[in-house]
């Protein structure tokens, strides 16, 4: 089947790889001339594991191919998709200008032959109709095509499975030639128990958004336990115990930290919110979820000023982790970027180090903090180290290494991921989110410790 997708931002580019993985002939049309030039070359212009192997491969095998102009690529296609961005507006309703600027261009370059579109971005309820407004009338006369919205829930790090090994797939159609190309192409992902459920295309498209609301909801609400545990003396890994537990509920997505990022939930919750007050309807509940988590994001740093009694002045706090979640180089939304920020204002000198993310860093930060080489060479002088991001090499550090490189014994822990009674017994004030400890909440906060007992 030939298939052209249109973007090659983080959905466009996986999905027409993960395609020509599966035998189909893919070309992505991008007309960002530098990003198609890496494309081009071989480079992959972001950071998602295993791609850039599958991308080469694909390239290698003729399966995959990259053009700037989608006019002739549409001609000639079975099917096209639309992966192009919907970034957020002032406020908060997704910026559709690219959708349909993107579909009056498919409409004017439609083959003779059926073509299904596929809105693959994320698209308030009611963009297919619009879409296929737009096509219809840049379309030459009698042009014979269908649109279809099949919202893509990938996440970053680990997109390809995503892809490969999907929970379901959505796809919304009133169109019954729509609906046999989509299952002919989705088939090899659903031999198992995995089903494509078909549907109207509203409520595929609210699909998208009710999903991720919902997890956002799971992690505010545990956040907000969190807190609450704080101030009350309980203790959020025993209670998450009990509400895990319950099949009902289920562990996912119940980890307290320090609010989510990325470009999916804090986009679509405000989105969703806005499609309802759009339509007449207060969506407290969103709001609600909103707000928490714009809150969560400043409690690392709160808690960071509070401890040295507001006074960060030339104080040197380190930052493991500025991703908005490991395996990805993703800062939107980051809760880093808010921490820092805060730091930054309360006068501290900052030194950040990340995996994978540092280059995207210097074009955050550029030169308001220190980049430092490795994990540890960050601590080297630090008044305080602040674990954002929970990268695997993070989980398990030198803890005797990192007391000597420090200048204070003092972690900020804002994933909760080491352990209160081991970090005591070596010396370290350990703060964290939610947990029972002797400095945490409301409690007093205890004197800084010498460098010695190791």
């Amino acid at each position: 089947m030939r298939i052209c997708v249109v973007g090659t931002g983080y959905v466009g580019l996986v999905v027409g790889t993960c395609l020509a993985e599966m035998g189909q002939d893919v070309v992505c049309v991008e007309n960002d001339e530098a990003k198609l030039r890496s494309l081009l070359e071989g480079e992959v212009p972001i950071y998602e594991p295993g791609l850039e192997e599958l991308v080469r491969r694909n390239v290698r095998e003729q399966r995959l191919a990259f053009a700037r102009e989608l006019t002739g690529v549409v001609a000639r296609s079975e099917v096209v998709y639309i992966g192009v961005g919907t970034p957020q507006s002032e406020n908060g309703a997704a910026d559709l200008g690219t959708v349909m600027a993107v579909a009056a261009d498919i409409g004017a370059s439609l083959g003779p032959h059926h073509t299904v579109v596929v809105i693959k971005s994320t698209v308030p309820v009611g963009t297919a109709v619009q879409v296929q407004e737009v096509i219809a009338q840049n379309a030459p006369r009698g042009a014979d095509f269908d649109v279809v919205s099949n919202p893509e829930f990938l996440k970053e790090g680990c997109a390809i499975d995503d892809f490969m090994r999907p929970d379901r797939i959505v796809v919304g159609t009133g169109s019954e030639r729509a609906r046999k190309v989509m299952a002919y192409l989705y088939a090899p992902l659903v031999r198992t128990e995995r089903p494509i459920l078909f549907m109207d295309n509203r409520s595929a498209e609210m699909c998208k958004y009710a999903s991720n609301a919902f997890l956002a909801t799971k992690i505010s609400f545990i956040n907000e336990i969190a807190n609450i545990c704080e101030k009350v003396g309980a203790d959020i890994r025993e209670v998450r115990r009990g509400l895990g537990s319950d099949q009902r509920i289920g562990f996912q997505f119940l980890f307290p930290g320090v609010g989510y990022g990325g470009s999916c939930f804090p986009k679509d919750v405000k989105a969703l919110r806005h499609t309802a007050r759009e339509a007449g309807y207060d969506a407290r509940l969103i709001a609600a979820v909103d707000a928490v988590n714009d809150a969560q994001k400043h409690l690392l740093g709160k808690k960071i000023v509070a401890h040295f009694d507001g006074d960060l002045a030339d104080r040197l706090i380190a930052v493991w982790g500025l991703s908005f979640k490991p395996r990805t180089d993703d800062m939107r939304e980051a809760p880093s970027r808010v921490l820092i920020a805060q730091l930054l204002e309360a006068g501290a000198r900052v030194n950040v180090f990340d995996p994978v993310a540092m280059e995207e860093a210097r074009s955050v930060f550029g030169d308001a903090v220190s980049y430092a080489p490795s994990a540890y060479r960050a601590l080297e002088g630090a008044d305080a180290l602040a674990l954002v991001t929970e990268w695997n090499e993070f989980r398990r550090p030198d803890f005797k290494r990192i007391a000597q490189l420090m200048r204070e014994r003092v972690i900020f822990d804002g994933r909760n991921i080491y352990d209160t009674e081991i970090l005591q017994e070596m010396g370290f004030v350990h703060y964290c989110i939610g947990r029972r400890t002797p400095w945490n909440g409301a409690h007093e906060r205890p004197p800084a410790r010498a460098k010695d007992g190791l």
